[in-house]
């Protein structure tokens, strides 16, 4: 059975769960919220604010005293390393190489680790490619929580299993990456025209919880889901089936070179 190279104290994993939480409810507003008819809606751009500052605070909750200057020196090198993958591949037509290494490190250092590298991640690749928008803070998010997914997998499962596993929740949430960076901004649409769909697939402000959420899962399955999601499935399941076994190995030969044995906790 294996270990993660870096565990989470409770607190640190309340943090990260608030965190999360918060993360959630900036992306599923648009469902939550109820509008009187007629009643104009404003783009969020608080929370837009207000992301980055949540996830500042964990970040520094979770490097107080877990995350020594050895695990430091492996996050910046896998940062970098997804950011050139990631400019390698610019995610045309879905195909990115930045998940599946994403995916295999939080495995190997567990769900804090993979929570971080994903902010961390996707903040330097941002750079790298002048990717920076206000989309950013929820790519952030997401990316982490895939990570961080990564981390929480049955720790039991090893060899081929354990490849498969990672292949299958790679394909998985390379659909819940797309769907929940499409519920960000699809309220600011004015209106979607899709072939052989009738009517709006636009967010309706004050309409039913049901019926917006019904027009948004329709715009994501014709707009994403067929294409850019399955591409970026296919792109981690494979890239995982192939390199997964060696980028395991020299992982975990750096997670015991570095003896990381302490706790992630929050001083």
């Amino acid at each position: 059975m294996s270990t993660p190279a870096v565990r989470i104290a409770p607190r640190s994993g309340a943090i990260l769960l608030v965190a999360s939480l918060a993360g959630l409810a900036m992306l599923t507003w648009p469902l939550l919220l109820r509008v009187p008819a007629g009643d104009r809606v404003d783009p969020p751009f608080l929370f837009v604010v207000l992301l980055p500052v949540v996830i500042a605070v964990v970040l520094a909750e979770l490097n107080e005293g877990g995350l020594d200057s050895r695990v430091l020196a492996v996050l910046g090198v896998l940062s970098a390393a997804t950011a050139i993958l990631r400019g390698v591949s610019p995610g045309s037509a879905g195909i990115e190489l930045t998940f599946f290494l994403l995916i295999l490190a939080g495995r190997v250092f567990g769900p804090g680790f993979g929570f971080v590298l994903g902010c961390t991640s996707l903040f330097t690749s941002a750079l790298f490619t002048a990717g920076v928008g206000p989309w950013l803070p929820y790519q952030m998010m997401c990316a982490a929580w895939v990570g961080m997914g990564a981390g929480l997998l049955p720790r039991r499962v090893a060899g081929r299993r354990e490849i498969a596993m990672l292949a299958a929740y790679g394909a998985a949430s390379a659909y819940l990456y797309g769907l929940l960076m499409n519920l960000w901004g699809w309220p600011f649409l004015a209106g979607v025209a899709v072939s052989g769909h009738e009517g709006s697939l636009a967010y309706v402000a004050g309409a039913p919880v049901w019926e917006n959420l019904q027009t948004f899962l329709v715009y994501t399955l014709l707009t994403s889901t067929g294409g850019w999601d399955t591409f970026r499935a296919v792109t981690n399941a494979v890239a995982i089936v192939v390199l997964g076994p060696a980028v395991l190995t020299t992982l975990r030969r750096a997670a015991r070179r570095a003896t990381v044995t302490g706790v992630v906790r929050a001083g």
